[in-house]
């Protein structure tokens, strides 16, 4: 696979090539994420608003949150609640408090059912704030505490007392009468000015006035993540490691393709490609043990970054390139030479072509076919052969595995005569014998063999 950007279409090859496999791999991930969901059981969260009055900083509203969760404030919620087997360090684990905009502290709380997550929350918020009145309580000195009330009853006296006053010096149009109700208003007024300065040097006494808005709701579904979301997740988890899998393979690949490759890996030339149908390559991965019926069930016995099967002629043409190859092979060996056509272990492409190649060739030459195993290649030592031809599918082997087959045949002391590349193909309909098609078709074969050879 070369390194250009991956397309939309490379992953529906992937899907559609590889769909079993996928499907095995999604139905996998599936069941690890229902396993996981039956491992944590279900949560339930629900949260309780604590309202704050007055006016409170952003980091004020950080502590007060901080306190809401307290070692103090949940051991305080958890005895309350009596919980079996439940204790005070456990609930903190469950409990979790945000300052949002308007002084609102929110408190939430988790539990194993929607009714402890309830009441949970609830008993928190309400131990928050008894416990944030009784720090404001214990803080404020009771004799400091009272003077403010004293100062404003003295200045409600004071302001009847003026305004006594004023009714007092009647409604004269004199300049005395006239400056007295004037000064007397002045006085009224500076004191409701001193009072509202005082209340708001003092915010303390309003801050300490929380208010919890409300029971908590009772929650009616489950808290992320569900079993739901973690059998999906599963599934899509292990698809795209499938999907990512193919592409790293292909990108890591080091298989060989072009001819010119193959016979320099090999050190022989390569004699001609011959054809084989895609339904007997499956016909043949079912007959070839468990295995091989496994790697056609999941689709692995083909590769998926290949271009798709072309069409190919029908069977005479096809048998057509396997007696050029027979005949190349005549050509250059002596017509007593006996063969052994080596086929890698596990191509089940090369071992239907190397099977019909041997059957095509008649025994002029004789051949004998032999599947040597790839990651230690061993041949039977010479005998009567007079060489090898390796037959191998084209981008299923790399440059180091073909060089050890070929190492593998010098050991044997069997000279490699060249290679044979087989390609899958998409078998046509057979034809009907009168189709003068066939006659135009056969005629066109044989003038072609006649200029020149070429599989």
């Amino acid at each position: 696979m070369s390194d250009d950007t991956i397309r939309l279409v490379t992953i529906g090859r992937i899907t559609r090539r590889r769909w079993r496999l996928l499907t095995i791999l999604t139905v996998v991930g599936a069941l690890l994420g229902y396993g996981t969901s039956m491992l944590f059981p279900a949560r339930y969260t629900t949260s309780a608003s604590v309202l704050l009055p007055g006016a409170w900083q952003e980091r004020e509203l950080m502590t007060q949150a901080q306190i809401a969760t307290s070692s103090v404030v949940v051991d305080r919620a958890a005895a309350t609640l009596r919980w079996p087997g439940v204790s005070g360090r456990q609930l903190r684990e469950q409990v979790t408090a945000t300052a949002s905009d308007g002084n609102i502290i929110n408190i939430a709380g988790t539990a194993d059912t929607p009714e402890r997550a309830q009441k949970l929350a609830d008993q928190v918020a309400q131990q928050f704030v008894s416990f944030a009145a009784r720090i404001a309580g214990a803080g404020a000195d009771p004799e400091a505490a009272s003077q403010p009330e004293a100062l404003r009853q003295m200045v409600v006296q004071t302001s009847r007392r003026i305004n006594e006053l004023a009714d007092a010096t009647g409604p004269g149009q004199s300049v005395e009468s006239v400056q007295t109700r004037t000064e007397l208003a002045k006085l009224r007024t500076a004191l409701q000015e001193a009072v509202t300065k005082l209340d708001q040097v003092n915010p303390a006494a309003g801050k300490a006035n929380m208010v919890v808005m409300g029971a908590a709701v009772r929650p009616t579904g489950e808290a992320p993540p569900t079993r739901m979301q973690l059998i999906v997740g599963g599934a899509l988890l292990f698809f795209l490691v499938g999907v990512i899998g193919h592409l790293a393979a292909a990108r890591m690949s080091r298989r060989l393709r072009g001819e010119a490759e193959i016979a320099a890996a090999l050190g022989a030339t390569v004699l001609g490609s011959v054809d084989v149908p895609g339904e007997a390559v499956a016909r043949g991965a079912k007959d070839g043990g468990s295995r091989a019926r496994i790697r056609g069930l999941l689709g692995l016995d083909v590769r998926w970054d290949a271009p798709p099967p072309q069409a190919s002629g029908d069977e005479a043409s096809r048998q057509l390139r396997y007696r050029r190859v027979c005949a190349r092979l005549n050509e250059q060996l002596p017509s007593t030479a006996r063969l052994l056509l080596v086929v890698p272990e596990g191509d089940g492409v090369a071992r239907r072509a190397a099977e019909q190649l041997a059957a095509e060739a008649g025994g002029a030459p004789p051949l004998r076919v032999v599947e040597v195993p790839v990651s230690r290649p061993m041949l039977p030592d010479g005998g009567e052969e007079y060489g090898a031809l390796v037959v191998l599918s084209a981008g299923s082997w790399t440059a180091g595995e073909l060089t050890g087959i070929a190492g593998a045949c010098a050991d044997a002391e069997q000279e490699v005569v060249g290679a044979v590349l087989a390609d899958v193909v998409r078998a046509r309909p057979a034809r009907s014998a009168g189709d003068p098609s066939d006659d135009i078709t056969s005629a066109s074969a044989v003038d072609y063999d006649t200029a020149g050879r070429s599989g």
